[in-house]
Protein backbone atom coordinates (compact mmCIF):
# COMPACT_ATOMS: atom_id res chain seq x y z
CA UNK A 1 0.00 0.00 0.00
CA UNK A 2 2.61 2.35 0.69
CA UNK A 3 4.26 1.68 -2.58
CA UNK A 4 0.98 2.60 -4.67
CA UNK A 5 1.20 5.56 -2.53
CA UNK A 6 4.41 6.54 -3.42
CA UNK A 7 3.47 5.46 -6.97
CA UNK A 8 0.71 7.69 -7.49
CA UNK A 9 1.77 10.89 -5.79
CA UNK A 10 4.23 10.39 -8.03
CA UNK A 11 2.05 10.64 -11.21
CA UNK A 12 -0.12 13.33 -10.09
CA UNK A 13 3.17 15.58 -8.98
CA UNK A 14 4.47 15.02 -12.87
CA UNK A 15 1.03 16.31 -13.92
CA UNK A 16 1.01 19.64 -11.67
CA UNK A 17 4.37 21.13 -10.60
CA UNK A 18 2.31 22.86 -7.41
CA UNK A 19 6.27 23.29 -5.55
CA UNK A 20 7.14 25.35 -8.39
CA UNK A 21 3.96 27.44 -7.89
CA UNK A 22 4.77 28.37 -3.93
CA UNK A 23 7.94 29.44 -5.31
CA UNK A 24 5.86 32.66 -6.77
CA UNK A 25 6.00 35.97 -5.55
CA UNK A 26 2.38 38.17 -4.96
CA UNK A 27 2.41 41.82 -5.81
CA UNK A 28 -0.29 44.03 -4.68
CA UNK A 29 -0.88 46.81 -6.35
CA UNK A 30 -2.75 49.76 -4.94
CA UNK A 31 -1.65 52.95 -7.14
CA UNK A 32 -3.52 54.67 -10.41
CA UNK A 33 -1.38 55.63 -12.79
CA UNK A 34 -1.52 56.37 -16.56
CA UNK A 35 -1.41 53.23 -18.49
CA UNK A 36 -1.63 55.49 -22.00
CA UNK A 37 -1.86 58.74 -23.81
CA UNK A 38 -3.74 59.63 -27.02
CA UNK A 39 -3.69 63.11 -28.20
CA UNK A 40 -6.15 64.26 -30.76
CA UNK A 41 -6.72 67.70 -31.99
CA UNK A 42 -6.19 69.82 -29.40
CA UNK A 43 -7.41 66.78 -26.70
CA UNK A 44 -5.10 64.66 -24.87
CA UNK A 45 -6.87 61.56 -22.89
CA UNK A 46 -5.34 59.61 -20.47
CA UNK A 47 -6.11 56.76 -18.93
CA UNK A 48 -5.52 55.31 -15.50
CA UNK A 49 -5.15 51.93 -14.35
CA UNK A 50 -3.45 49.71 -11.40
CA UNK A 51 0.50 49.69 -11.58
CA UNK A 52 0.22 52.01 -15.33
CA UNK A 53 -0.33 48.58 -16.60
CA UNK A 54 -3.21 46.90 -18.35
CA UNK A 55 -3.68 43.11 -17.58
CA UNK A 56 -5.24 40.33 -18.59
CA UNK A 57 -8.46 39.74 -16.55
CA UNK A 58 -10.38 42.56 -14.69
CA UNK A 59 -8.71 46.17 -15.09
CA UNK A 60 -10.64 49.16 -13.12
CA UNK A 61 -9.76 52.05 -15.49
CA UNK A 62 -9.83 56.01 -14.80
CA UNK A 63 -10.06 58.57 -17.59
CA UNK A 64 -9.24 61.77 -18.01
CA UNK A 65 -10.06 64.50 -20.98
CA UNK A 66 -7.74 67.54 -21.49
CA UNK A 67 -8.36 70.77 -23.85
CA UNK A 68 -4.34 70.56 -24.96
CA UNK A 69 -4.75 74.98 -25.77
CA UNK A 70 -6.41 75.47 -22.72
CA UNK A 71 -5.25 73.75 -20.30
CA UNK A 72 -8.94 72.39 -18.91
CA UNK A 73 -10.24 69.52 -18.06
CA UNK A 74 -13.12 68.88 -19.89
CA UNK A 75 -15.89 67.81 -17.94
CA UNK A 76 -19.45 65.64 -18.89
CA UNK A 77 -18.63 64.27 -22.08
CA UNK A 78 -20.15 61.20 -23.49
CA UNK A 79 -17.30 58.96 -23.87
CA UNK A 80 -17.46 55.28 -25.46
CA UNK A 81 -14.73 52.88 -24.75
CA UNK A 82 -14.03 49.77 -27.18
CA UNK A 83 -10.91 47.51 -26.88
CA UNK A 84 -11.25 45.01 -29.82
CA UNK A 85 -8.43 42.10 -30.06
CA UNK A 86 -7.62 40.59 -33.69
CA UNK A 87 -6.05 37.05 -33.61
CA UNK A 88 -3.45 35.67 -35.63
CA UNK A 89 -5.83 34.75 -38.40
CA UNK A 90 -7.73 37.97 -38.45
CA UNK A 91 -10.44 37.38 -36.79
CA UNK A 92 -11.61 40.50 -34.25
CA UNK A 93 -13.68 40.05 -31.41
CA UNK A 94 -13.78 42.15 -27.51
CA UNK A 95 -14.35 41.74 -24.26
CA UNK A 96 -16.49 42.37 -20.90
CA UNK A 97 -16.26 45.95 -20.87
CA UNK A 98 -17.89 49.86 -19.73
CA UNK A 99 -18.90 51.25 -23.04
CA UNK A 100 -20.18 54.19 -21.98
CA UNK A 101 -17.63 55.53 -19.14
CA UNK A 102 -19.53 57.64 -16.25
CA UNK A 103 -17.91 61.12 -14.69
CA UNK A 104 -16.57 61.39 -11.27
CA UNK A 105 -17.32 64.50 -10.72
CA UNK A 106 -15.48 64.30 -6.90
CA UNK A 107 -11.97 63.03 -8.73
CA UNK A 108 -12.67 64.55 -11.84
CA UNK A 109 -11.92 61.26 -14.33
CA UNK A 110 -14.32 59.72 -16.32
CA UNK A 111 -14.56 55.78 -14.34
CA UNK A 112 -15.14 52.13 -15.81
CA UNK A 113 -13.74 48.79 -16.31
CA UNK A 114 -12.71 46.08 -19.31
CA UNK A 115 -11.73 42.22 -18.52
CA UNK A 116 -9.21 41.67 -21.28
CA UNK A 117 -9.54 37.81 -22.39
CA UNK A 118 -6.31 37.54 -23.71
CA UNK A 119 -2.66 38.97 -23.09
CA UNK A 120 -0.79 40.58 -26.45
CA UNK A 121 1.35 38.11 -28.22
CA UNK A 122 3.29 37.99 -31.54
CA UNK A 123 0.09 36.86 -33.08
CA UNK A 124 -2.94 38.32 -31.27
CA UNK A 125 -3.04 42.22 -30.72
CA UNK A 126 -5.42 44.75 -28.99
CA UNK A 127 -6.74 48.03 -29.85
CA UNK A 128 -8.83 50.58 -28.11
CA UNK A 129 -11.47 52.56 -29.90
CA UNK A 130 -12.60 56.14 -28.11
CA UNK A 131 -15.02 58.41 -28.93
CA UNK A 132 -15.87 61.69 -27.31
CA UNK A 133 -17.73 64.87 -27.65
CA UNK A 134 -17.18 68.41 -27.21
CA UNK A 135 -19.84 71.07 -27.86
CA UNK A 136 -21.68 68.43 -30.01
CA UNK A 137 -18.48 67.66 -31.93
CA UNK A 138 -17.70 64.06 -32.07
CA UNK A 139 -13.95 63.45 -31.70
CA UNK A 140 -12.75 59.92 -32.81
CA UNK A 141 -9.11 58.15 -31.66
CA UNK A 142 -7.30 54.91 -32.01
CA UNK A 143 -4.50 53.73 -30.08
CA UNK A 144 -2.85 50.05 -29.75
CA UNK A 145 -2.20 48.66 -26.37
CA UNK A 146 -0.17 46.40 -25.00
CA UNK A 147 -1.63 43.67 -22.02
CA UNK A 148 0.60 41.99 -19.98
CA UNK A 149 -0.08 38.35 -18.65
CA UNK A 150 -1.49 38.69 -14.98
CA UNK A 151 1.05 36.70 -12.90
CA UNK A 152 -1.31 37.28 -9.36
CA UNK A 153 -3.71 34.01 -9.71
CA UNK A 154 -5.76 35.78 -6.83
CA UNK A 155 -7.00 37.70 -10.23
CA UNK A 156 -7.16 34.90 -12.55
CA UNK A 157 -10.84 34.89 -14.44
CA UNK A 158 -12.35 31.63 -16.55
CA UNK A 159 -14.98 31.87 -19.73
CA UNK A 160 -17.62 29.22 -20.38
CA UNK A 161 -20.58 28.37 -22.35
CA UNK A 162 -23.24 27.44 -20.02
CA UNK A 163 -25.83 25.31 -19.98
CA UNK A 164 -28.52 27.83 -21.76
CA UNK A 165 -25.60 28.38 -24.56
CA UNK A 166 -24.62 31.58 -23.40
CA UNK A 167 -21.10 32.86 -23.26
CA UNK A 168 -20.01 33.82 -19.56
CA UNK A 169 -17.13 35.21 -18.04
CA UNK A 170 -16.21 35.16 -14.15
CA UNK A 171 -13.19 37.92 -13.32
CA UNK A 172 -11.66 38.10 -10.09
CA UNK A 173 -11.47 41.11 -8.80
CA UNK A 174 -10.29 40.75 -4.79
CA UNK A 175 -8.48 40.16 -3.33
CA UNK A 176 -5.33 40.90 -4.92
CA UNK A 177 -3.33 39.43 -1.84
CA UNK A 178 -5.23 37.30 0.51
CA UNK A 179 -4.25 36.72 4.19
CA UNK A 180 -5.01 33.21 6.39
CA UNK A 181 -8.71 33.53 7.35
CA UNK A 182 -11.79 34.82 5.91
CA UNK A 183 -11.30 37.16 2.78
CA UNK A 184 -13.91 39.05 1.35
CA UNK A 185 -14.29 37.57 -2.60
CA UNK A 186 -15.57 39.86 -5.24
CA UNK A 187 -16.34 38.84 -8.46
CA UNK A 188 -17.80 39.98 -12.08
CA UNK A 189 -19.48 37.89 -13.57
CA UNK A 190 -20.56 39.43 -17.31
CA UNK A 191 -22.54 37.71 -20.62
CA UNK A 192 -22.00 38.42 -24.68
CA UNK A 193 -24.85 39.93 -26.47
CA UNK A 194 -25.52 38.16 -29.70
CA UNK A 195 -25.61 40.46 -32.43
CA UNK A 196 -29.14 40.83 -33.51
CA UNK A 197 -28.37 42.90 -36.92
CA UNK A 198 -25.64 43.04 -39.38
CA UNK A 199 -22.85 44.52 -38.37
CA UNK A 200 -22.42 47.96 -39.84
CA UNK A 201 -19.48 50.13 -40.07
CA UNK A 202 -16.54 48.54 -37.87
CA UNK A 203 -16.11 49.06 -35.41
CA UNK A 204 -19.60 48.71 -34.79
CA UNK A 205 -20.23 48.67 -30.78
CA UNK A 206 -23.48 46.02 -31.68
CA UNK A 207 -21.31 43.42 -32.45
CA UNK A 208 -19.34 43.45 -29.41
CA UNK A 209 -21.84 44.04 -26.47
CA UNK A 210 -21.13 42.94 -23.06
CA UNK A 211 -23.34 43.33 -19.60
CA UNK A 212 -22.84 42.29 -16.25
CA UNK A 213 -25.15 39.17 -15.58
CA UNK A 214 -27.84 40.31 -13.18
CA UNK A 215 -29.23 38.05 -10.10
CA UNK A 216 -27.08 35.14 -10.14
CA UNK A 217 -25.84 32.96 -7.05
CA UNK A 218 -22.01 31.46 -7.45
CA UNK A 219 -22.15 28.60 -4.72
CA UNK A 220 -18.48 28.16 -3.28
CA UNK A 221 -16.51 25.27 -2.45
CA UNK A 222 -12.61 25.77 -2.15
CA UNK A 223 -10.61 23.02 -1.77
CA UNK A 224 -6.50 22.81 -1.60
CA UNK A 225 -6.19 20.34 -4.61
CA UNK A 226 -2.74 18.90 -4.33
CA UNK A 227 -1.78 15.63 -3.61
CA UNK A 228 -1.02 16.57 0.17
CA UNK A 229 -3.60 18.46 1.00
CA UNK A 230 -6.05 15.39 0.13
CA UNK A 231 -8.44 18.44 -1.31
CA UNK A 232 -9.59 19.59 2.27
CA UNK A 233 -11.69 22.48 2.20
CA UNK A 234 -12.68 24.91 4.76
CA UNK A 235 -15.60 26.09 6.85
CA UNK A 236 -17.41 29.45 7.05
CA UNK A 237 -17.30 30.29 3.26
CA UNK A 238 -19.90 32.24 1.99
CA UNK A 239 -21.46 31.98 -1.86
CA UNK A 240 -21.40 34.99 -3.95
CA UNK A 241 -24.09 37.19 -4.41
CA UNK A 242 -24.20 40.65 -6.81
CA UNK A 243 -24.29 44.00 -4.78
CA UNK A 244 -25.40 47.21 -5.97
CA UNK A 245 -22.12 47.80 -7.78
CA UNK A 246 -22.79 45.12 -9.75
CA UNK A 247 -20.12 42.86 -8.75
CA UNK A 248 -20.78 39.59 -6.85
CA UNK A 249 -19.38 39.62 -3.47
CA UNK A 250 -18.88 36.62 -0.95
CA UNK A 251 -16.52 35.40 1.57
CA UNK A 252 -13.33 32.62 1.19
CA UNK A 253 -11.96 31.07 4.02
CA UNK A 254 -8.09 30.14 3.55
CA UNK A 255 -6.65 28.39 6.20
CA UNK A 256 -3.50 27.95 5.56
CA UNK A 257 -1.18 29.23 2.48
CA UNK A 258 -0.70 27.48 -0.67
CA UNK A 259 -2.55 26.24 -3.84
CA UNK A 260 -5.97 26.53 -3.51
CA UNK A 261 -9.29 25.61 -6.22
CA UNK A 262 -12.25 28.31 -6.19
CA UNK A 263 -15.25 25.51 -7.42
CA UNK A 264 -18.07 27.20 -7.97
CA UNK A 265 -21.64 26.17 -9.12
CA UNK A 266 -23.27 29.03 -10.74
CA UNK A 267 -27.50 29.65 -10.86
CA UNK A 268 -29.76 31.85 -12.45
CA UNK A 269 -32.13 33.39 -11.22
CA UNK A 270 -34.01 30.88 -10.91
CA UNK A 271 -32.29 28.88 -9.22
CA UNK A 272 -30.94 26.84 -12.41
CA UNK A 273 -27.71 25.38 -12.81
CA UNK A 274 -26.17 27.34 -15.96
CA UNK A 275 -22.53 26.15 -15.04
CA UNK A 276 -20.27 23.83 -12.30
CA UNK A 277 -20.84 20.74 -10.57
CA UNK A 278 -20.38 19.55 -7.39
CA UNK A 279 -16.95 18.26 -5.48
CA UNK A 280 -16.71 14.85 -3.71
CA UNK A 281 -16.33 15.53 -0.53
CA UNK A 282 -14.05 12.31 0.22
CA UNK A 283 -10.24 13.15 2.06
CA UNK A 284 -7.59 12.55 -0.87
CA UNK A 285 -4.68 11.72 0.20
CA UNK A 286 -1.53 11.12 -2.64
CA UNK A 287 -4.13 11.79 -5.11
CA UNK A 288 -4.63 15.23 -6.62
CA UNK A 289 -8.20 16.45 -5.57
CA UNK A 290 -11.52 16.62 -8.49
CA UNK A 291 -12.43 20.16 -9.52
CA UNK A 292 -15.81 21.78 -10.52
CA UNK A 293 -16.14 22.12 -14.18
CA UNK A 294 -16.65 25.68 -12.86
CA UNK A 295 -13.77 26.48 -11.31
CA UNK A 296 -10.64 29.31 -10.76
CA UNK A 297 -7.24 28.28 -9.66
CA UNK A 298 -5.50 30.35 -6.91
CA UNK A 299 -2.44 31.23 -5.50
CA UNK A 300 -1.04 32.89 -2.15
Amino acid sequence: MTALGVAVMSCTIDKTDFEAELNTEIIEYVEFSEAVSINSDDYQISIEALNGTFYKGYNEIRLQLRNIQSNQDIENSEISFLPIITTYNGEVASCPHSYNLEYNDIEDYYSGYVVFTENSSDTESWMLYISFTVEGQIFTVTRDIIVEEQTNKNLNMTSFTGNDGEQYYIALVAPQSPEIGENELVAGIYKYQQPEGEAGDFPDPSQFTFYEAENYTLLLDPRMPEPSMGNHSSPNNQDLIQYEDGLYYGVVNYTMTGNWTLNFIMLNADGETIKGTEVPTDFTPGVEGVKSELHIDILF
